[in-house]
Order: C-alpha cells, then sequence, then structure tokens
C-alpha cells in the first residue's frame, strides 16, 4: 500500500492546478494534506467527494489558516484531530486508526516569525513526543508523517552553514528529532536512501527550487515494529502545485 504526504500550501489552490486529476492518477491508499487552509465547506464537491475515499479534514478556529486532511481508502476505525487541547485549535492533526496501524498526519509549527512561536513549537514538539511515546508504550503501531518545518542534518539543506542560527536548523530543533527517533521510529527515507541534496520545500524566491536550493523538511516517520514492512519510501520533486512537493511510503502487509 502507498502513503503520500504533501504539503499543499493551500488546499483550495492546488485543486486550481490539477490536484484531482494528479491524485486520480496515482491513487495512493492513504494521502495526507498539510496546510489546508480550508474547512470542508469551503472546498469544491470535485475534491471533498473523490470517488472510493473518505475525507477528514480538521476544521482550525482560523479559517485560512494551517489544517490537515487525509484521505483514505480504507475506512478508518477511528478518527480525531489533536492531541492536547493546548495546541488543538490550529487543526494541526489528524489521527486516524486502521487494523494495521495508526496514521498521525501532522503539520507542525513553524517558529520563524517570533521567539514567541518557536517557544510553542518546541513545546508542540515535546508534548507531541510524549503522546507518541504513549501510543508506542500501549502497543500502536504507529506513521507519523508531514511537515516537520526542521531540517535534521546538515545533508537535508542546501546552506547548513548559513541557517544554523534560524528556526527550521536550530539545534534545538534537530536535537528535537534525534530524541523522537530514539523513542522507536524510523525516518524512512535515510532506511533507503542516503544521498544528500534531496529536498521536499525550497524558497519561492530567487528560483530555487530550480536551482534545487531546499530543504528537506518533510517525513515518514515509522514505529520499529513496522521496519519489516517498509518497501520503500521517496521524494516526488517533480510533482508541483506548491512550495513543497509529496513524499512517499510503501508498506506491505
Amino acid at each position: 500500500m502507498r502513503l503520500i504526504s504533501w504539503n499543499v500550501n493551500g488546499l483550495r489552490s492546488v485543486a486550481n492546478k490539477g490536484f484531482v486529476d494528479w491524485f486520480l492518477k496515482e491513487r495512493p491508499e492513504f494521502l495526507c494534506l498539510q496546510e489546508t487552509k480550508a474547512w470542508d465547506e469551503q472546498l469544491g464537491e470535485d475534491v471533498r467527494e473523490i470517488e472510493g475515499y473518505e475525507l477528514h479534514i480538521s476544521r482550525p478556529a482560523r479559517k485560512g489558516y494551517s489544517g490537515v486532511a487525509t484521505y483514505s481508502s480504507i475506512p478508518a476505525l477511528d478518527t480525531h484531530f489533536g492531541f492536547s487541547p493546548r495546541f488543538d485549535d490550529e487543526g494541526r492533526v489528524c489521527i486516524t486508526r486502521f487494523d494495521r496501524f495508526t496514521l498521525l498526519n501532522v503539520y507542525f509549527p513553524n517558529g520563524k516569525a517570533s521567539e514567541e512561536r518557536l517557544r510553542y513549537k518546541m513545546e508542540f514538539y515535546q508534548e507531541f513526543l510524549e503522546y507518541c511515546k504513549e501510543l508506542l508504550d500501549r502497543g500502536e503501531s504507529l506513521v507519523v508523517c508531514g511537515d516537520v518545518n526542521t531540517a535534521h542534518k546538515e545533508m537535508d539543506l542546501a546552506r547548513p552553514k548559513e541557517n544554523s542560527s534560524i528556526s527550521g536548523f536550530l539545534p534545538e530543533e534537530r536535537e528535537w528529532i534525534d530524541r523522537f527517533l530514539d523513542i522507536g521510529f524510523i525516518d524512512s527515507l535515510r532506511a533507503f536512501d542516503d544521498r544528500p541534496h534531496q529536498y521536499t520545500w525550497w524558497s519561492m524566491r530567487s528560483g530555487a527550487r530550480k536551482r534545487n536550493v531546499g530543504w528537506r523538511i518533510d517525513y515518514f516517520l515509522v514505529s520499529e515494529d513496522l521496519r519489516s514492512n517498509m518497501v520503500s519510501a521517496g521524494i516526488m520533486a517533480d510533482v508541483m502545485g506548491s512550495d513543497h512537493c509529496p513524499i512517499y511510503l510503501d508498506l506491505s502487509f
């Protein structure tokens, strides 16, 4: 089965750029979107009602901001949004449970705007880690995907030295990814491919994408118990429509 994750930077925007045709061509079992910037009633029927899929979409308190959506061709046993009342008003998390695993579609906060937002991001990180550890301790198999808004290692961005003091590549943000992996997760791409210069986000300025001056900030993080079920993982860098590109994970059961 194939899972795809994509920060679309506005679901209504990509809907006008061939999103539905692309989706119907790919036909993954699961499609997780971040930064949807829309409630369900703001979407056209062609986006809301895709044959063969359930749509689970968050409703952030602020319209036109944040938001996640999960399309699933397999009926979910349970769906809920958020993991902590403290953070749930921005609609950043959709959790869907299935027979084989629990899927967490997450749009992690960006810390660049201010010191306050960086604190918010780090607190979100810590509480999310604790939440996932609780799920692991209960024996759940987890797939966490989405825009983590941090590049993990120097190989994960084009200009690490220039960005070492910028949110998205701060030591404390990178260290959180280390700690998250240490509780029992695998960075799926790196399980199959350790090449540098593989990015999932590019600034919309100065032709950065054409020159491949980017960051890898989107991930599939898979619990260790699913290691043998991972078949492949990769980046779909040729898919346009957003400042991010999709990533994929193939699992076999």
